[in-house]
């Protein structure tokens, strides 16, 4: 049986294995696709929506509140980093009021089908010998692509808007993107760079950080591949770790849901999307 082989633009005709070899992506990733993302993210929505009410349950108490398979419901919140809410005591502080809310547009989105439709934003803290340095990163939920990032020694809005910049500079803007209500994601200066982009901002109902898995999640895994950050003398040579953690989780590290490193599905994605078009 002759092969199936495609046009390219010199008006030569090559098969789908020689394009993948002259992309740089296996012929495997050409043919694998998550599966049932869309059913998978419909569930996602569902069980935030259990969590909204039940803030402590976990995967056994939400299947039986979904009449669903336990192990089902478990390996949603696994790939899509949810976790139940934890509570602990902590010193009562009044919540502050002020900066703009924007509802939770991703639980109305279906799964996206390609990149920059949506992207999730968030911060973290590495406590680097007597003060502490916070990172910002921006993932793509199409191929779970770290876009952006940032390091600064507050967690200010110029954090957060670093980390938005440093990914709209790389890869364009999003339709769509997410975040928690942190203060900073409240600011009426992000809010105005965003818009300004052409960004629908986003956010987490108050008190539900599953709802913001995707970072939950990449934050778990990324401070275990980078160690003890009090090994390093210097800040320099600890951001350049970071940058070097997160280009191996973009090109190296095999994820889970998607099978290979995000930045090879991205690659499958794109030319698989070519391949449709021609």
């Amino acid at each position: 049986m002759r092969k199936k082989r495609r046009m390219i633009a010199d008006g030569q005709h090559v098969s789908k294995k020689e394009l993948a070899k002259r992309s740089g992506v296996s012929i495997s990733s050409l043919y694998y696709h998550p599966k049932k993302p869309a059913i998978d993210w419909h569930l996602k929505n569902q069980i935030e929506q259990v969590l909204s009410r039940h803030p402590a349950y976990g995967y056994r108490r939400i299947a039986l509140e979904l009449g669903l398979n336990n192990k089902r419901v478990k390996r949603v919140m696994h790939n899509f980093g949810i976790k139940p809410y934890r509570r602990r005591g902590r010193k009562w502080r009044k919540a502050k009021q002020n900066g703009q809310v924007f509802p939770n547009l991703l639980q109305q989105l279906e799964f996206p089908t390609a990149a920059n439709i949506a992207w999730v934003s968030d911060f973290t803290h590495i406590p680097f010998h007597s003060r502490v340095l916070y990172l910002a990163t921006i993932k793509d939920i199409f191929d779970r692509r770290v876009v952006g990032w940032s390091v600064l020694s507050s967690h200010s809005v110029d954090l957060i808007i670093a980390a938005l910049i440093d990914a709209v500079e790389k890869h364009g803007r999003p339709n769509l993107l997410h975040s928690d209500q942190g203060s900073e994601y409240k600011s009426r200066i992000y809010a105005q760079l965003a818009q300004g982009l052409g960004i629908q901002l986003s956010m987490s109902h108050k008190g539900s950080p599953w709802e913001n898995g995707y970072q939950e999640s990449f934050y778990s895994q990324f401070k275990v591949d980078l160690g003890d950050p009090n090994r390093f003398r210097t800040t320099g040579e600890l951001m350049a770790e970071i940058f070097l953690q997160i280009h191996y989780y973009n090109t190296k590290r095999i994820h889970g849901t998607l099978k290979m490193p995000p930045q090879a599905y991205a690659q499958a994605a794109a030319l698989n999307k070519s391949l449709t078009i021609s």
